[in-house]
């Protein structure tokens, strides 16, 4: 990128950089200025396209698949069960896509801008890590606000600590890599926030953030080169520590492991009147996918993708289809705003045509992490390490058995493409 002046380069590069800098403090307060900074820096982007002429940016394959599926979306909104929030999530979807050329574009132009990234995710993981811990011992956090039942921190009465961690851990993990010698004395005491974000995650008692953690560890340790100890390290001393912390107090691990296997009907203790129910008159236990109001859900999102196998019933068409009585399981509305979870929502509300751009995304990640995993037997390599951490988040959101978010959350989303423009620039300077 080039800037005819100091003004311009002020405006159309510093603005947004600093912006996406602290995208991971926005995200904290909530959607809005975190989905301002991605609108922003994305029409910014564009202004300057406009103004140099040049579109080359755009010029790859899997931008215009993207674009596609943005088309397809509004198509979509349009045509099928036609709603105004609709149709607004798929006409303005298409700017995820102009953020992840445009951060992609200024790495390319000047890096030296991932360490204030780096620093603003530090500063932010620190600072849930102390509220978290203080409201864990004392029941609130330190500016006295206690929220729910669980360890929220900042969040409050959003239960969404454990999400936020676990999704921009493994990004963080590889910025700190990539920054500091692990010789370094900083990166020793990064070491003990990894430590601790991991045992905090399974203390707020997000049981799928808990377990994106943990595929993501694995994933490290299978797929890259010089990590594997440092990876073990972290991975047991958070268990370590989380075995001293549940040993003191229990409760934690009663609403992560105790209450998920209950909820399945697979632990001793069942808590489902209806199940007791069934069992008193001798009928055989069911067992859950996940829970019994996830199984429901599932349930109810297959009915309806069989009344709309190939274009869905809309995007965030869920929530309204769901309360139509032929789609009632065991005679009972079973509705939520959406499926919770991600391949499911897809299917239900944008069919068969939608899934396939899931299904190619899906494709190409496993054809490529293949082909690294056969290289790395030979002794050889196909992405970087930093590649390797980056691609376990990717691998949180691309994993099917897991109850997820809303897909089309704005929030959600853009914790799931910060990661893309790192992994595209890394991706550009390895192959030079």
């Amino acid at each position: 990128m080039k800037f005819s002046s100091n003004i311009e380069k002020l405006i159309l590069f510093n603005f947004p950089v600093i912006l996406f800098s602290l995208i991971p403090f926005f995200l904290i307060t909530g959607p809005f200025l975190s989905d301002l900074s991605v609108s922003l820096i994305s029409l910014l982007f564009l202004i300057y396209c406009s103004k140099k002429k040049n579109f080359s940016f755009f010029k790859n394959i899997y931008f215009c698949i993207f674009l596609i599926y943005c088309i397809y979306l509004i198509i979509n909104s349009l045509i099928i069960n036609f709603n105004l929030d609709s149709f607004k999530i798929s006409f303005f979807y298409f700017r995820y896509g102009v953020f992840i050329i445009a951060i992609t574009a200024f790495l390319n132009t000047d890096y030296k801008f991932i360490k204030y990234f780096f620093y603003c995710i530090f500063i932010c993981f620190l600072a849930l890590i102390i509220d978290g811990y203080y409201q864990y011992f004392f029941g609130k956090n330190i500016f006295g606000l206690q929220g729910s039942d669980r360890i929220s921190s900042f969040f409050g009465d959003e239960n969404i600590l454990g999400s936020y961690l676990s999704r921009l851990w493994p990004l963080f993990f590889g910025l700190s890599l990539l920054i500091f010698k692990r010789k370094n004395k900083f990166f020793f005491f990064l070491i003990l926030i990894f430590v601790l974000t991991e045992a905090l995650v399974f203390l707020s008692g997000d049981r799928t953030a808990f377990f994106y953690v943990n595929l993501s560890a694995i994933f490290v340790i299978i797929f890259s080169h010089k990590l594997l100890k440092l990876r073990l390290i972290t991975l047991f001393s958070s268990l370590l520590l989380l075995l001293i912390i549940s040993y003191f107090n229990p409760t934690a691990k009663e609403r992560v492991i105790d209450l998920t296997f209950n909820q399945m009907n697979l632990g001793e203790k069942n808590i489902i009147e209806e199940e007791e129910k069934d069992l008193i008159n001798g009928n055989q236990k069911k067992i859950y996918i996940f829970t019994k109001a996830h199984h429901e859900l599932y349930l109810t999102a297959y009915k309806i993708f069989q009344d709309n196998l190939i274009f869905g019933v809309g995007v965030k068409n869920f929530r309204n289809i769901c309360k139509e009585s032929k789609y009632y399981i065991n005679n009972k509305e079973v509705c939520n705003t959406h499926p919770h979870n991600t391949y499911i929502q897809i299917l239900t509300e944008t069919g068969i045509v939608g899934f396939i751009f899931l299904l190619i995304l899906l494709v190409y990640f496993i054809k490529y992490v293949s082909i690294h995993f056969f290289l790395k037997i030979k002794k050889k390599k196909y992405f970087n390490d930093f590649e390797i951490c980056v691609l376990s988040g990717i691998a949180i959101y691309l994993w099917p058995i897991a109850p997820t978010g809303n897909v089309f959350n704005n929030w959600l989303t853009i914790l799931m493409i910060i990661n893309l423009p790192f992994f595209l620039w890394s991706r550009k300077v390895s192959n030079i």
